[in-house]
């Protein structure tokens, strides 16, 4: 097997065996043989998981379906030895705690970002995935006694394989669902701190490519449904089952990346080979982790770079908030995917929350909407709202009640919504994605005035982003969100954010608390 290894990162080329490498990698990153992340990773790690965490408390506390579904049948799955749901000390099989949770999680489509951008490697393939696969580091640590540092580690593992993974192959041009890389790195990173060893983790990655490759048919059609929300939550579930058999004996296709009929091969045909080398980093400060972005509230983040353009646009002129009946036009800019995937016509009237997250259109009258009402609220729409860029994100920030039914058919949303246009901006845009979100926003009222955003490459919340105050901005999500499932939030907050100091008895019961029930978000 071709690997070349320095003391950051491993390469596992091209004509090797990456399902093995993986495995390989994975087991001596857990069991401490190679691996010295910088304290700046660990961070950054703590950051995303608890923002998925909180994300995912909420959702649960206000009743959303998948979650509601899928931990009631995990309470079928009652066993001793098992693993707890988020807000609960009942311990359930581990693969019916891991879909509950990670669902919980995914639900409100609010946590972390990556867009599979490596421009040092040319690995810039751009392909998306989300943080929302922590539940199986957790699981996986109090599953085998160990403590909160141990399953801090496992988190950093998740996210480099699938990371890195998003860096070298594209499944959206392809049709196939993101959460493919992520459950390739549930599976090994599952087995590997459960013990298995390197093979058995080459064969449940190739089970799990193998048996369970989901299309993106659940990203499209005219209303989104739970199976959006809940994607990476069911393949990953699939990879724990992989990953269990494997370690009982089980055997899979062997070699899955250089497999002729495997996705990889079918999708970009070799010679033999894999179509991608792979660099996985397992020391210093050069983690994918680190190019990962947050979301400051509930939005599809292909939607930020026009978030922060419209944000700019009220901030710089507050006459602009003085009623819909002043705007005569908005039109959004942007480059592919975000215009295919925010910008389908059928999300110009969506009718459900998981299709109004996706719709640019939506997103952006909802923003201007809430703004106008806070201006009106305040006195006028001359008032500032905020005395600052992100002071205006904190305020406008959008939750769960600005996508429920009423929302949805809000009169002046809808009104605001027709004076929306959004236009794929072509070559110039799309040069510059996945490097940042290129997006302009032009407003034009009913005097004929124009006022332009210009390009927005780095909103607040995306990783190269050198203005925002991030630990405020997600301080006031974390906050707003977390209020939701408990009447002391900063408990919630500090409760994740201690982590890494916990004890084995400590990480076994962090999960042991009581989550409010909201009532449904109607």
């Amino acid at each position: 097997m071709t690997t070349q290894a320095t003391t950051t990162n491993v390469t596992l080329s091209r004509d090797s065996n990456q399902a093995l490498g993986i495995g390989e990698f994975a087991v001596n990153f857990m069991n401490g043989s190679i691996g010295e992340p910088d304290e700046a990773v660990f961070d950054r790690t703590l950051m995303f998981f608890t923002d998925s965490v909180i994300c995912g408390l909420s959702a649960i506390a206000l009743g959303t379906n998948a979650p509601r579904v899928l931990r009631s049948e995990a309470l079928d799955y009652e066993i001793s030895g098992g693993a707890p749901l988020l807000g609960s000390n009942k311990l359930v099989a581990p693969e019916k705690a891991i879909v509950a949770n990670c669902a919980a999680v995914r639900e409100w489509d609010s946590n972390g970002t990556n867009f599979g951008y490596n421009p040092k490697l040319g690995h810039t393939a751009g392909e998306f995935g989300h943080n929302d696969f922590y539940p199986v580091a957790v699981a996986a640590a109090q599953l085998a006694n160990q403590d909160g540092a141990y399953a801090l580690r496992g988190m950093v593992l998740l996210d480099e394989i699938r990371g890195r993974l998003a860096e070298v192959f594209s499944l959206k041009s392809y049709k196939i669902d993101h959460v493919v890389h992520g459950a390739i790195a549930s599976a090994a990173t599952y087995g590997a701190m459960r013990g298995a060893t390197a093979e058995q983790i080459e064969s449940a990655i190739g089970m799990t490519v193998a048996h369970y490759i989901p299309w993106r048919a659940i990203r499209a059609g005219k209303q989104l449904s739970d199976s959006k929300g809940a994607s990476a939550a069911i393949s990953t579930e699939a990879a724990i089952l992989s990953m269990q058999r494997s370690m009982r004996g089980f055997v899979g296709p062997n070699d899955i990346f250089r497999n002729p009929e495997a996705i990889w091969r079918q999708f970009e045909p070799t010679d033999g080979d894999s179509p991608f080398d792979l660099v996985l980093s397992h020391s210093g400060g050069d983690f994918a982790v680190m190019g990962m972005h947050f979301k400051l509230g509930l939005y599809e983040h292909q939607s930020a770079g026009a978030l922060q353009g419209l944000i700019d646009l009220i901030q710089q002129n507050p006459q602009l908030l003085d009623g819909p009946q002043n705007i005569k036009s908005i039109k959004v800019i942007a480059y592919e995917p975000a215009f295919g995937i925010i910008g389908d016509p059928a999300k110009r009237d969506p009718r459900t929350r998981q299709s109004a997250d996706h719709s640019m259109v939506y997103i952006i009258a909802t923003v201007l909407r809430k703004a106008m009402q806070f201006a009106q609220d305040s006195g006028g729409g001359s008032t500032t709202l905020a005395d600052t860029n992100d002071g205006y994100w904190k305020k406008l920030i959008l939750m769960p009640y600005d996508f429920n039914e009423r929302a949805i058919f809000d009169h002046q949303t809808r009104a605001l919504m027709e004076k929306v246009t959004f236009e794929h901006g072509g070559p110039e845009y799309d040069a510059k994605y996945p490097d940042g979100i290129p997006t302009s926003v032009i407003i034009t009222d009913t005097h004929g005035k124009t006022y332009d955003s210009g390009l927005m490459m780095y909103p607040a919340g995306h990783a190269r982003n050198t203005t925002a105050n991030l630990d405020e901005l997600l301080g006031n999500k974390w906050q707003t969100l977390g209020a939701l499932a408990s009447d002391d939030a900063s408990a919630i907050i500090e409760r994740f954010n201690a982590v890494p100091q916990l004890s084995a008895n400590g990480l076994a019961s962090l999960y042991d608390f009581q989550i409010i029930d909201r009532g449904r978000l109607e």
